[in-house]
């Protein structure tokens, strides 16, 4: 006579053949469950191995509209008189649940009662497999895509500096994610002079990249015309109010700089951004602040630009306020250290002087992480010899 398991309580007994049998069944079901990646492929896989296996008139998944031979709640059937099985993530969520109905409405023997909490099991763990792969593929999307916003954000800066005699000029930007909202320019107009901007589009990531790219298309556009700057500034302002709601929650800080090389003569307007910094030999620091709102902000705002002479030895700082928002614990870079480190640098080449910028905004952070977007840009008159600019 064949071994047995008695059934406490069932008043069942499964003999030896029948344990491997149901244990050899199990194993092949949780194999063909597992082997696909995909959840819905996974939760017909249940269905057709409840149905198929265990020879049941129907099972279904009704959150997910699957049903394998009958349907479980067809009929008028209630709720509580439905056989079902949740399938926990490790957290003990349920994903899903299987129902099944039995033939006749019969109850389920021990066996395909056991057989369907351990299907279900490994189904719980398929499912959650799934989810965490299309997670990581749709993960793997963005970034790609973000990979790719990238690298068409940095090639829209200028892909050259122009060789100006008397001059030195340099930029440097480092995004705080893929894409940022900083923006950089350089228009060279007919007339001999350069049209230099720096701006910051409210907020971070890839909202703001975007505006910044809208923000580049409109100001190209006008640049070309030659406008005076304050009036640059004022349409400016009033097309990017005219783009909308969201263009106004993205509102752009920005400065503006003409320098004729000729004349050494420059012309600024700074509309809600940080301020300007200009270092001239033997003279105080002199900062060029906000006229006016951030671009986009109100309609109807005028701008008033600001003209000056730039000697030879002076230099000029653009940039946006990640530079000053680094932090040490509680405590904050702030323009006075940045304007400081500006003043006291003995470097005299425009790409010199960011680099040493970098190094004190790095080491007062102590290697912390950036936390905005940091731009900045340079230009210096040189005196060096054969770099004499016509006064």
């Amino acid at each position: 006579m064949a071994a047995g398991v008695h059934l406490p309580g069932s008043g069942e007994t499964i003999d030896l053949q029948q344990q491997v049998a149901r244990l050899q069944a199990l194993l092949e079901a949780s194999r063909q469950v597992h082997s696909t990646i995909h959840e819905t492929e996974v939760l017909e896989q249940v269905l057709r191995i409840v149905v198929r296996e265990l020879e049941m008139a129907g099972a279904a998944f009704p959150h997910a509209g699957l049903v394998y031979g009958d349907d479980p709640s067809a009929g008028g059937a209630s709720a509580d008189t439905l056989l079902s099985w949740p399938l926990p993530d490790r957290a003990g969520n349920s994903m899903a649940e299987l129902v099944v109905a039995p033939p006749d409405g019969r109850g389920l023997t021990i066996y395909e009662s056991d057989f369907i909490e351990g299907l279900a099991l490994q189904a719980a763990v398929a499912v959650e497999t799934a989810r965490s792969h299309k997670r990581n593929l749709e993960f793997a999307r963005v970034q790609q895509d973000l990979d790719a916003a990238r690298s068409i954000q940095r090639s829209l800066l200028p892909n050259r500096l122009p060789e100006i005699a008397g001059y030195s000029l340099a930029f440097r930007s480092d995004t705080c994610y893929e894409v940022g909202g900083d923006y950089l320019d350089m228009v060279e107009q007919p007339d001999g002079k350069l049209l230099i901007v720096v701006a910051d589009v409210a907020g971070k990531g890839l909202a703001s990249a975007i505006w910044s790219v809208s923000f580049r298309s409109s100001l190209r556009g006008m640049a070309v015309a030659g406008m005076p700057l304050d009036e640059l500034a004022t349409r400016m302002n009033q097309h990017h109010w005219s783009e909308g709601e969201e263009a106004r929650r993205r509102y752009v800080t920005a400065i503006f700089l003409r320098l004729d090389p000729a004349s050494g003569e420059i012309e600024v307007v700074n509309a809600g951004h940080n301020p300007g910094f200009l270092v001239e030999p033997g003279a105080e620091p002199h900062q060029f602040n906000a006229v006016g709102t951030p671009l986009g902000l109100l309609p109807g705002m005028q701008y008033k630009s600001e003209k000056r002479t730039f000697a030879k030895g002076a230099r000029l700082l653009f940039y946006t306020d990640g530079l000053t928002e680094v932090f040490k614990g509680d405590e904050e870079y702030g323009p006075e250290r940045l304007l400081n480190e500006f003043f006291t640098c003995s470097e005299t080449k425009a790409d010199d002087i960011l680099d040493s910028l970098w190094r004190a905004i790095k080491d007062f952070s102590d290697g912390g992480p950036q936390s905005d977007d940091m731009t900045a840009l340079t230009l210096c008159r040189v005196t060096g010899p054969g770099t004499e600019s016509p006064e």
